[in-house]
């Protein structure tokens, strides 16, 4: 990791080293990390493909206005998807791993999807999916209902855990007079 990093610099506290997974791989980083500067410096390039050819996608900024570099973070309940790497501030046991391909980001075999580009132009799957009459004829868009699914899974975002929240959360039970939402006519006249 040391051929990666500056020796000295930086925000980072060198004092305090922290272990990390990505893809179930044990790496290691230091407090002040990012998930996204512990993952360079541990040499890691790929962090996520691109939503419709699988095309690799690395770090391209350093803040919120990142998009190659959207992971899920946690496991079980504690699972959090479309986390922005260079947002997520390392801690010791977290676990990462990236979204949109797999097996892993590394090696996805969905980047077939590629050999087939000229194929697949914008909007496609919402143009060939959507009441093919020889099959459908005339009923609706049942066959568009199966593979809205497949063309779900494939846009690239994250999956949310199906298990139940095991965290508790503070809330307060409000009440007004009148509640305003929106600045339409409606909304300007109970005003």
């Amino acid at each position: 990791m040391s051929a990666r990093r500056l020796e000295k610099g930086g925000r980072i506290d060198r004092s305090k080293p922290l272990t990390f997974q990505w893809d179930g791989k044990a790496l290691q980083g230091y407090a002040g990390d990012t998930l996204a500067s512990a993952l360079m410096a541990n040499g890691a390039r790929v962090l996520g493909r691109s939503f419709k050819y699988h095309r690799p996608r690395g770090i391209m900024s350093a803040g919120v206005e990142e998009s190659g570099a959207i992971v899920s973070v946690g496991r079980g309940a504690r699972l959090e998807p479309n986390v922005k790497a260079t947002m997520q501030e390392l801690y010791d046991g977290l676990q990462a791993q990236g979204q949109n391909a797999w097996p892993n980001v590394r090696f996805d075999m969905g980047a077939v999807n590629g050999l087939f580009g000229r194929f697949f132009s914008a909007g496609f799957y919402y143009k060939t999916f959507m009441g093919l009459p020889p099959f459908e004829s005339g009923r609706g868009t049942g066959l568009w209902m199966k593979y809205e699914a497949l063309i779900r899974k494939a846009a690239g975002m994250g999956a949310a855990s199906r298990e139940a929240d095991p965290d508790h959360y503070d809330h307060a039970h409000a009440y007004c007079d009148v509640l305003v939402v929106g600045a339409g006519p409606a909304g300007l006249r109970a005003a």
